[in-house]
């Protein structure tokens, strides 16, 4: 009885097997399926690194002013009754900015005048009484004492005619001083001073300042090591050292300045010494308290390495390349920077010449995956690295050289 009931139940589970073992064998075999293809290399753009001699730079943060700073104050006191001028504007040398009340000083000229004209009718009458004292005196007609008071009061007279041609010609410049005019050229700032103020020393002490901006003076703050080497370059070389002024911008101002003077003694606080430098500013582009960066070449250093900018990454406080190397296979490596010339970083340790590395797609890439290389074309690029500027970025602090 148990036989046959254990033969019945095989043949039960007979079939569910034939069942199962196939569909477990399609779970595990994908039912024919294919397999996803994996995705293929990144493209990526590569360029050689290169070799050639690279001037060296060294750059200065700077400030500018003037050439000539001429601060406007009034000579006399009164009441600004006019601006003549358009702040931020053009003036010429004697051109008038303002005016005071005139009436006081123009009544003080008349007074001056009258008591002029009284002094010159007293010492004319005392010539003329002198003129007659003389020949009677000779011929003893009258005592030597009336000559000598005559004599004492022509000179008298003759004395007061001058103080009172010194008191004319005082109120004459103080009549003149109520019209208040430039003594430089250049441009002239905000006014100080407002239609109704009163004016004058010990009052509103400035009107205004006028600023000659062309040529335009640059101060460089240079560290103290910095100036020794400048000097005993200069006393090497005839030619004059060509300046360049990189503005705030990131732009290269077109014109090349020139070293004018050092100030007379090092700040003993920052151990700096004061360089001026003047650049041609024609169209009074630069104005006085812009700040800027002036850059000097200072030699060349010889078969620099060098690569795109964009080839270089940061990460961490680290500055990473991405090398293509044997079989097209990416190696992220580390290296050292040096300046920036134009669209171009100067490598100082971590590459060889002739070495691939990535310059466009460095972030689809990742240490030992391989790529698929195609010639990096920089014309096509956009931006700072078309335009070929070249500002260093190799910037000295202030108070230190490198």
């Amino acid at each position: 009885m148990n036989r046959v009931r254990s033969m019945h139940f095989h043949w039960l589970y007979r079939p569910v097997s034939a069942i199962l073992l196939p569909l477990l064998a399609c779970s595990v075999a994908g039912c024919g399926k294919p397999k996803p293809a994996p995705p293929p290399p990144p493209a990526v753009e590569v360029v050689t690194v290169m070799q050639q001699d690279v001037p060296v730079y060294m750059e200065w943060v700077a400030s500018m002013d003037g050439s000539v700073n001429a601060t406007i104050r009034p000579q006399v006191t009164g009441y600004l009754i006019s601006q003549n001028y358009r702040e931020g504007d053009v003036v010429k040398k004697g051109q008038l900015l303002f005016q005071i009340d005139p009436r006081v000083f123009q009544a003080a000229l008349d007074q001056a005048k009258g008591q002029l004209a009284q002094q010159e009718a007293r010492w004319t009458t005392a010539k003329a009484n002198l003129r007659r004292v003389k020949p009677l005196a000779a011929q003893n007609a009258v005592s030597q004492k009336d000559l000598d008071d005559a004599t004492g009061t022509e000179q008298s007279t003759h004395a007061s005619v001058i103080a009172a041609q010194a008191a004319v010609d005082k109120a004459r410049l103080d009549l003149g001083f109520t019209k208040v005019t430039s003594l430089i050229g250049g441009v002239a700032g905000i006014a100080k001073a407002q239609i109704g103020d009163l004016v004058g020393p010990g009052q509103i002490g400035e009107l205004t300042t006028v600023s000659n901006v062309d040529p335009i003076k640059v101060y460089v703050p240079i560290s103290e090591q910095q100036y020794l080497t400048a000097a005993e370059r200069r006393k090497k070389s005839t030619e004059t050292a060509t300046l360049e002024l990189i503005l705030s911008d990131g732009s290269t101002f077109p014109h090349k300045g020139e070293f004018a003077f050092a100030d007379r003694e090092v700040d003993p606080k920052t151990g700096t010494i004061k360089v001026a430098a003047l650049f041609p500013n024609p169209g009074n582009l630069l104005r006085p308290g812009q700040y800027a960066r002036v850059r000097a070449m200072i030699g060349v250093e010889r078969n620099a390495l060098l690569v795109p900018q964009r080839a270089v990454a940061e990460m961490q406080g680290k500055t990473l390349v991405a090398v293509v190397g044997v079989g097209n296979k990416v190696s992220i490596r580390p290296v050292e920077v040096g300046q920036r010339s134009g669209s171009l970083q100067v490598i100082t340790k971590g590459l060889r010449p002739g070495e691939r590395i990535v310059a466009e797609g460095i972030q689809k890439v990742k240490e030992g995956i391989p790529v698929t290389p195609k010639p990096f074309v920089p014309e096509n690029r956009t931006g700072a690295e078309n335009t070929g500027k070249t500002a260093a970025q190799s910037t000295s602090a202030p108070a230190g050289g490198r």
